[in-house]
């Protein structure tokens, strides 16, 4: 039984991951507007899954631990790159794939480095979280930000809890 639950949880996972960014990038194109969506946010969730997905690589853990945060990561860059077209910003999206590939390389550059990112994977996350609560307070407009999306992240945490 509980091996059937965990199963459960594992699959339901990485079903939900792979379509995570989906409602919210529905809603950024209806609405043709990034309003109340936070780059902030984004970038920060974005960095910590780069450096989880580099230390995964890095230490050489198998690919199924780890295949959900290339199908997220590749959502969150489309949705970036609809925020910042949105939002008539699309001259930063060379500034911060420049700054993500030399993050990525500079990760590993000292073994010390990526365990030190990779501990702080946790606070990126929240501080992610905390900029996007921030920007909604700030504008007192939830605007384009998708409560489906945010669910769906609120389930695979907790799945991966078990």
């Amino acid at each position: 039984m509980a091996l059937t639950l965990l199963d459960l949880a594992h699959w339901s996972t990485w079903a939900v991951c792979a379509v995570i960014k989906l409602p919210q990038l529905a809603a950024v194109l209806a609405a043709r507007s990034a309003q109340g969506v936070s780059v902030g946010s984004l970038l920060l969730e974005l960095a910590g899954f780069l450096v989880f997905l580099r230390y995964q690589i890095y230490y050489g853990y198998p690919l199924q631990t780890y295949l959900e945060y290339p199908i997220i990561i590749a959502q969150g860059v489309v949705l970036l790159l609809f925020i910042l077209r949105f939002s008539g910003n699309m001259k930063r999206a060379l500034f911060y794939a420049v700054t993500f590939w030399g993050g990525w390389y500079m990760l590993t550059l000292r073994k010390w480095i990526i365990d030190l990112a990779m501990n702080l994977c946790t606070f990126i996350s929240a501080a992610s979280k905390l900029a996007q609560l921030r920007c909604l307070w700030q504008t007192k407009d939830s605007g384009q930000v998708s409560a489906l999306t945010w669910s769906m992240s609120a389930y695979t945490c907790a799945s991966k809890l078990w």
